[in-house]
């Protein structure tokens, strides 16, 4: 993750973060957030570290006033925040590194949606909770709209913190309309939004999912609060936008070059108050890991030794398949359980004091099979690669990077 800043709509100096992706760089998304929010809110950070992790680069930013960024909210309005977006995707534009997906939160939708159409570079878009109609956000104010119409500025409190709102903010949001916006929009659409949102409320989602055009996808987002504040809801947002997203950008990483290994797997921490982690083997290829809630973990994902007796069982599996096919046998399908515990040495036919690792394999194969065949199947199943490197057992070097 990188700190950057780059020059807004108006010339106000932008706070952001880049969330750049450790392999392959295969495509760029920018990050708008909810009204008075800032680019560090939990579903910003979760959602655009899972996409790093996927290829996609994140650039999330404050709008001007916001956060750490220069100027003055009180002088901002529904144009000017979707002039930001613009000014974000340019800045990477002149990086090498045009956007190709636009996420937007809440108001931070709606100016995504906005938006689209000045940026060409990018192809899809992503809203969470944001309204149709932008006047919608003067909600959160109602009271204070007639000090702000008599004084043309007045302090209003949202979550708890001051904030000065203008009369022109409130103006330009009450008068736009996205339905041309959103239905001219050209690009694929994917709507998320929570049934139960109390300050969005859904029917916005549905009258943007009626608006567009296909190709649009809606998708619930359950019982999520607006903020999407549950690590678990923004998990689940990440999860769908990432797989959405793959549909629609180019996510094909380079070709290795032949005979090169299969490269890295790399584990990086989700949730750093427990034991979550998006474990990643390339771009394509994504898997949760944890511990069970016994051991103080989320359990929403195997366990590290979970994930080594899968990786047993299915190179027995694929094994047995590819003897079965070279032999021309009738093997229609194989399923293999394997668990793992740990028991004292004298307990095994190997001697020794000490505890060692037990995985118990069971296989079972379907079709029409004589004994000869299940037998020498069966002893083909000690030939697969795991089954080999945990019995010669490994070396593991370790540096820091």
């Amino acid at each position: 993750m990188h700190r950057i800043t780059f020059p807004g709509a108006d010339g106000d100096t932008l706070a952001a973060r880049l969330d750049r992706p450790e392999g392959p760089h295969l495509a760029t998304a920018v990050f708008a957030h909810c009204f008075s929010c800032s680019k560090d809110i939990a579903a910003a950070r979760r959602i655009a570290q899972r996409l790093a992790a996927m290829g996609i680069a994140v650039l999330r930013f404050d709008f001007t006033g916001l956060g750490h960024s220069g100027g003055e909210f009180e002088n901002t309005t529904f144009q000017s925040n979707a002039g930001d977006l613009v000014a974000a995707a340019k800045w990477l534009e002149g990086e090498g590194m045009a956007p190709e997906l636009l996420i937007g939160h809440s108001l931070g939708g709606a100016a995504v949606l906005r938006a689209a159409g000045e940026i060409p570079s990018s192809q899809a878009v992503v809203t969470l909770g944001a309204p149709f109609d932008p006047g919608h956000v003067t909600h959160n104010f109602a009271d204070t709209l007639p000090d702000i119409a008599e004084q043309g500025v007045a302090e209003v409190r949202l979550g708890g913190r001051p904030f000065r709102i203008g009369q022109e903010f409130v103006e330009d949001v009450l008068d736009c309309d996205l339905t041309d916006r959103i239905a001219n929009l050209g690009k694929a659409l994917l709507v998320l939004h929570a049934p139960l949102d109390a300050t969005v409320g859904i029917d916005n989602a549905a009258r943007i999912f009626t608006a567009a055009k296909h190709p649009k996808s809606f998708v619930t987002l359950d019982d999520a609060d607006h903020l999407i504040s549950r690590a678990e809801d923004a998990e689940y947002a990440a999860e769908v936008i990432a797989a959405w997203a793959g549909r629609y950008l180019d996510l094909r990483p380079p070709a290795p070059p032949p005979g090169a290994p299969e490269g890295v797997v790399r584990s990086s921490e989700a949730d750093p108050d427990g034991f979550l982690q998006d474990i990643n083997a390339g771009p394509l290829h994504h898997a949760l890991a944890d511990e069970p809630l016994a051991y103080g973990g989320t359990d929403r994902g195997m366990s590290p030794y979970g994930y080594l007796s899968a990786a047993l069982a299915a190179c027995t599996s694929m094994t047995l398949r590819m003897y079965a096919r070279r032999k021309g046998w009738p093997l229609e399908h194989v399923a293999v359980d394997v668990t793992h515990d740990k028991v004292h040495a004298q307990d095994s036919d190997l001697t020794g004091p000490n505890r060692i690792d037990l995985f118990t394999r069971e296989i079972r194969l379907e079709g029409p099979l004589d004994d000869e065949m299940r037998a020498r199947l069966l002893d083909i199943a000690d030939r697969c690669p795991v089954h080999k490197t945990l019995e010669a057992g490994a070396k593991v070097k370790t540096a820091l990077a």
